[in-house]
């Protein structure tokens, strides 16, 4: 199982800044505050129509795993204590996301070499702080993480009904492999992007990502 090791901070100059968030591995104390995300975000889609996650969200047993292996990441700090007014908002990370080695075998073949790639799941940013660039973010920070490893791919996979979010992954990068149509699997719109950053499709200067992020 890939366990992820952070590099120095100067791994991560390239990425721009998110404030005074910081971004570290999940822990067990995380867990309410993770589904309480998910479960937001989840309903957010099923509210667009788009059924990609359960409208209720994930239960503890699908997170406590990726939580165990060390491979669910929380974006939090203080400006996650408070919304674009100052306001106090909800407890709980500003975003997550999950990056491992498991290809899903519904999804990716033998001939896509699984293994050459690391998987983004259960990426999630809180409403509050949509449009602020912490998704963008947190998938350049595992871009790096796969060049780190010597590995050539970020791959994720998402709603075969949601054009937007494709559009949206299409926009920062990633390339549209296939889609594979399930009937019990509401995902299957698998994207890929080359692990060196320089490959990036959107030159950095454009994107709308706040100051300053610590890894930990």
């Amino acid at each position: 199982m890939f366990r992820d090791t952070f590099d120095r901070a100067e791994s991560l100059s390239s990425l721009g800044s998110l404030g005074s968030l910081t971004l570290r591995t999940a822990t067990l104390d995380d867990l309410p505050g993770v589904l309480a995300l998910l479960a937001e975000t989840a309903g957010w889609l099923n509210g667009r129509g788009i059924r990609q996650w359960p409208a209720g969200g994930f239960p503890a047993a699908r997170i406590e795993p990726l939580i165990a292996a060390g491979t669910l990441y929380v974006l939090e700090g203080a400006d996650a204590a408070a919304g674009e007014d100052g306001e106090d908002g909800e407890d709980g990370p500003a975003a997550t996301m999950a990056l491992d080695d498991h290809a899903d075998p519904e999804f990716w073949r033998r001939s896509d070499h699984p293994e050459t790639a690391l998987y983004v799941h259960k990426l999630a940013v809180r409403r509050a702080f949509s449009g602020r660039g912490f998704g963008e973010t947190l998938l350049d920070w595992a871009a790096l993480r796969v060049a780190a490893g010597g590995r050539r791919w970020l791959r994720l996979d998402c709603s075969k009904d949601n054009p937007a979010l494709q559009g949206y992954y299409s926009k920062i990068g990633f390339r549209h492999v296939r889609t594979v149509d399930l009937p019990h699997r509401a995902s299957g719109a698998l994207f890929q992007r080359a692990a060196d950053p320089t490959a990036h499709a959107v030159p950095r200067a454009r994107r709308r990502v706040p100051s300053h992020v610590r890894v930990r």
